[in-house]
């Protein structure tokens, strides 16, 4: 069972829009990612990269259904992790 404290920083969420965690959809991720004070990372199984990164972002390979993990490193941060999650649950806006 996860602590509060690290539920504050991590969130499941599904990717639910039909392409997937393209390059467009991956720059709408950075822009929010790049609002942090500090780090934000996307993880998917157990590769770990930098949510700042379009190219990293992009080298998980995420089609629709891919659940993924967005972990910030700070709580002061958890507004920008809930404007990511919701950004990924409503399909990147292309549903």
């Amino acid at each position: 069972m996860e602590s509060e404290h690290e539920l504050q920083l991590n969130r499941r969420v599904t990717i639910s829009n039909e392409l997937g965690l393209h390059a467009r959809a991956a720059a709408r991720f950075v822009r929010l990612a790049e609002e942090a004070r500090f780090a934000v990372f996307i993880i998917k199984d157990d590769q770990e990269v930098d949510g700042t990164s379009v190219l990293d972002i992009m080298s998980l390979y995420c089609p629709c259904g891919t659940e993924v993990t967005v972990r910030i490193t700070d709580p002061a941060d958890a507004e920008v992790l809930n404007s990511i999650v919701r950004l990924i649950e409503a399909g990147f806006g292309e549903l």
